[in-house]
């Protein structure tokens, strides 16, 4: 186990941290519009944070990062429900418990409700002492020449997870989990990772840096290789590259009481709030 001081969960943390998403989602959502046009892709700048689509049943189609810049306009929610409504999917509002508390209030009246949480957990940076991968396990980061590859493997391994804790609201075809890989992994600043144990592709993983903030965007290991210190390996290995690049603050993104999260508790990472799913159906 990797432990670390705590890391209190401050406003202006949980600020940083929501800026950081929010910015992912929405360079996402444009990477998704610039690869193919014309399909009613949108990234909009809102409350201070954003709104975006790229495809109907897309798990970027959110609202991200309000609460933490001022009152949000209600008719700028108005444009922003009505784009969604035309595209026929509905508005879903991912609200940290850390946000100003009179927007939930706000998102009650106009009828949103809640479907759902997710735990957002952080860890200090940079590690106390070097990462170590377990023998026959090797983390190297993906070139261009390997997408394919990488995304054979994460999505492969999302398809069977390892189930435990509170179960998602939402689930996503194959196809749908490729393109939104796809988008994520043409944003600037987004790096993949790969694992092979024994020489063979064993899992996937990958991060951004933004501001400081080292955002680990899911690891995947594929079945087969599953308890054999591969999540591990991938985890370890960007927390030391986010390290040494500068980051003083490691998050990551999970379901309540999953596998995720008791793995990266054990790599000293701490609850540090959670997000509110809040839907409103077009």
């Amino acid at each position: 186990m990797i432990r670390c001081p705590m890391l209190f969960a401050s406003s202006e943390l949980a600020a940083r941290i929501e800026r950081a998403d929010a910015r992912l989602v929405s360079d996402s959502a444009t990477a998704a519009a610039r690869r193919r046009p014309g399909t009613g892709a949108f990234a909009t700048p809102i409350g201070g944070g954003f709104a975006t689509f790229t495809a109907p049943g897309s798990p970027l189609n959110k609202l991200a990062g309000l609460g933490f810049a001022g009152p949000l306009d209600p008719g700028e929610l108005d444009d922003v429900e009505r784009a969604f409504a035309e595209r026929g999917v509905p508005a879903q509002v991912e609200l940290a418990c850390l946000a100003d508390p009179a927007l939930g209030a706000l998102l009650t009246r106009r009828g949103y409700a809640l479907v759902n949480f997710e735990n957002v957990l952080g860890r200090r940076l940079p590690l106390e002492r070097p990462a170590s991968t377990p023998e026959g396990i090797v983390v190297t980061e993906s070139p261009a020449a390997e997408l394919a590859a990488w995304l054979d493997v994460v999505v492969t391994a999302f398809a069977s997870p390892d189930l435990q804790g509170v179960p998602s609201h939402e689930s996503f075809p194959r196809d749908e989990h490729e393109r939104v890989a796809a988008d994520m992994a043409a944003v600037e600043g987004f790096v993949r990772y790969l694992a092979r144990r024994g020489g063979v592709l064993a899992g996937g993983a990958s991060m951004r840096l933004f501001e400081g903030i080292a955002q680990l965007c899911g690891a995947a290991t594929l079945p087969e290789h599953r308890r054999q210190g591969v999540q591990s390996s991938l985890l370890t290995t960007r927390l030391e590259i986010a390290g040494r690049a500068g980051c003083d603050v490691a998050v990551v993104t999970t379901q309540p009481g999953s596998k995720s999260q008791e793995n990266v508790q054990k790599h000293g990472f701490e609850l540090l709030y959670t997000r509110a799913i809040l839907v409103r159906q077009p």
